[in-house]
């Protein structure tokens, strides 16, 4: 694994496709303030942002740190907000996802970190009730990789 030091970071993108009509979505930087989704010529809503590498934990994980990363290290995870956590007030619904940074297999990890590329994380946005993705998603429910393009 190469070595992180402090000033390390890795470029995160996550996509969630598959949302329920007309629901907001944004992911939680910091305590309240959010992150919108950019423009994307695909049907997914694409967030974008670094997160800094600190010592790596005693299990010899990595150790995700900054604004977008929420919880203990032990158990570090980025926010999905929806509906009206995620700004829209007229929503029925107030959602939000914890999109564990554990559940990053560590050879994703290291390929981003030797090529340059951007941790992908591929979740579904809907749940079986219809409503916008929420609680802790199930490793199975994330597909995670390395991506090599802007997009």
């Amino acid at each position: 694994m190469p070595k992180a030091d402090s000033a390390q970071s890795v470029r995160m993108r996550i996509l969630v496709v598959d949302t329920p009509p007309e629901v907001r979505f944004a992911v939680q930087r910091g305590r309240s303030d959010l992150l919108e989704p950019l423009d994307d010529p695909q049907e997914s809503l694409r967030f974008e942002f670094s997160l800094r590498l600190g010592s790596p934990l005693s299990t010899g994980a990595a150790n995700f740190l900054g604004e977008f990363a929420q919880g203990p290290s032990s158990d570090r995870f980025v926010y999905i907000n929806s509906g009206t956590l995620a700004g829209q007030a007229d929503s029925p619904w107030t959602r939000r996802a914890k999109l564990k940074l554990a559940t990053i297999p560590q050879e994703v990890v290291d390929a981003a970190l030797a090529s340059g590329g951007v941790i992908e994380a591929r979740v579904l946005g809907t749940m079986k009730d219809g409503g916008p993705v929420c609680a802790s998603l199930k490793p199975h429910a994330v597909v995670w990789g390395v991506a090599h393009d802007a997009a």
